[in-house]
């Protein structure tokens, strides 16, 4: 059998079209040491700070320390599978989230993972979990009010889209609560919501889940959580991964509003995982750079300018005091980058004032300019009320020898006080709120019995309902308030039908 050349040459022409040459170079490093969440890698001279290594067994890593002869990562997933000695490679990518539509009504971790069981999130979108805020000439100033739906909020601390709001206190003073409330009060607003729990017990995400599933607002809502079983750099991930979610909305001309609760255990993870890196420690045992952590997560809340679509993200840290102590480092730091903040004081909370807001410490910074007009007009005297009420508590114990202007001044002050009262998971529209305020600051509450208020309020409501429910729609959809003769008719309507309790 005679071997042909041409035959050959053919074939192997054929083969060397075929041939696609390639060439795949992965920059990989060893394990040195590892232990407590924190690998040291030797090998990945060219890793970027902040960029994410896969390790031989598949969990991810985030490059954290560019030292001399190796490189610090923190382990994003179980360690206790990784071993001195094992391969590290570089993915190129910085660590981003998975973003967009999709994800309303999941829950996820900082990773973008769905945790709530409903299956993979089908998204193709992603968007780096640290970007630039920003900048001076992209926003405009806040114009336009967040309604909470709380009343001592929306009267003396008004909230608008775009600002930051601090809510401070002590442990078990209501500080979710107030989040849930303006979260459930954003149905029919327009707003996307995110909330981001940082290191709570995973019981408790689930109650606040289901809360906002019951009531409708899950829909609109992404719940990120890193519980406190979780490790901590995914405590530390959670408020960016949280930002980002929320950034991919405001940037296409939607307003969102972005809960982090609460910053104080993110503050100590990342003190955590510092102090493991071998960090040098600061006040507190704190890194030098736990206010440029908590700064740059605050500062990408904004309101965007025209130009840029008009979109906002508001801000609502949460932080942690130890016996209402607000000038201990991580509170003064955070009251520092914020637009105001909503104190809530233990002693009220307990003697049955809730929510527990103390109106002398809050403060917003943005003040009327996120109030609608009638809300400014009935709240105006509201804070010196109070303040003086507080003030003159003390001698209303001697009860006789008062005169008759501080007789009334105490009066409504209790009255005040009463009416700022409200029930959990009741936000009420902004209209209602103005109408009960005017009634209160026009004198028509000085002679209802103070323990009548409550049910004067709510039979108020209702009889509005089926009366005025016109102007009451006027107040929402203009937001001034409607003629002094009108609104006070109304409320003389109702009182002449309302009963005092014997």
């Amino acid at each position: 059998m005679s071997i042909k050349a041409e035959e050959i040459s053919t074939l192997i022409k054929q083969q060397i079209e075929n041939y696609q040459s390639e060439i795949e170079v992965h920059d990989v490093g060893t394990v040195i040491q590892v232990g407590d969440g924190i690998a040291r890698v030797h090998g990945l001279d060219n890793c970027m700070s902040g960029e994410l290594v896969e390790f031989s067994n598949g969990v991810l890593g985030l490059a954290q320390n560019l030292e001399e002869s190796n490189v610090g990562i923190v382990i994003l997933g179980p360690y206790k599978e990784i071993r001195e000695g094992d391969e590290v490679k570089r993915t190129g990518r910085i660590m981003e989230v998975p973003v967009g539509e999709e994800l309303l009504g999941r829950v996820v971790d900082p990773l973008g993972q769905p945790v709530d069981g409903f299956g993979p999130i089908l998204t193709s979108k992603t968007r780096p979990i640290e970007s630039p805020a920003p900048g001076v000439m992209d926003r405009k100033s806040v114009h336009e009010p967040l309604q909470t739906g709380i009343k001592p909020i929306d009267a003396l601390i008004p909230i608008g889209r775009g600002q930051r709001e601090l809510v401070i206190g002590d442990r078990q003073t209501g500080k979710t609560s107030i989040a849930i409330d303006t979260i459930l009060n954003q149905k029919d607003q327009d707003m996307i919501c995110i909330y981001v729990a940082i290191g709570q017990k995973e019981s408790t995400v689930r109650g606040v889940v289901e809360t906002l599933r019951k009531r409708g607002a899950l829909d609109y809502t992404i719940v990120v959580t890193a519980s406190a079983s979780q490790p901590a750099p995914l405590l530390y991930l959670a408020p960016y991964a949280g930002v980002a979610m929320g950034e991919e909305f405001m940037y296409n001309g939607k307003h969102v509003l972005v809960v982090y609760d609460d910053l104080s255990k993110q503050a100590t993870a990342y003190r955590e995982l510092s102090l493991l890196l071998r960090r040098p420690p600061g006040r507190e045992a704190f890194p030098g750079d736990v206010f440029y952590l908590h700064s740059r997560l605050l500062e990408r809340a904004a309101k965007l300018s025209d130009a840029k679509g008009g979109g906002s993200l508001t801000a609502l840290p949460f932080v942690e005091t130890q016996a209402g102590d607000i000038s201990a480092y991580i509170p003064t730091n955070v009251i520092s980058i914020t637009d105001g903040q909503i104190f809530l004081q233990s002693d009220l909370f307990f003697s049955g004032v809730r929510p527990a807001v103390n109106p002398g410490l809050s403060v917003s910074r943005v003040g009327g300019s996120a109030q609608i007009k009638a809300m400014k007009k009935v709240s105006g005297t509201l804070r010196l009320d109070l303040a003086s009420y507080r003030e003159l508590e003390s001698f209303a114990q001697f009860g006789s020898d008062l005169d008759k202007a501080t007789q009334a001044k105490l009066n409504r002050g209790a009255r005040t006080v009463e009416v700022l009262k409200q029930d959990l998971h009741e936000p009420l529209p902004v209209e209602k709120q103005v109408a009960i305020l005017y009634a209160l600051t026009r004198g028509f509450l000085d002679d209802v019995p103070v323990e009548d208020i409550k049910r004067f309020e709510s039979e108020m409501y209702m009889y509005l309902d089926q009366n005025h429910k016109d102007m009451l729609n006027s107040i929402a959809q203009t937001g001034n308030l409607p003629e002094d003769e009108e609104i006070s008719g109304a409320i003389k309507g109702f009182k002449r039908t309302f009963a005092p309790s014997k």
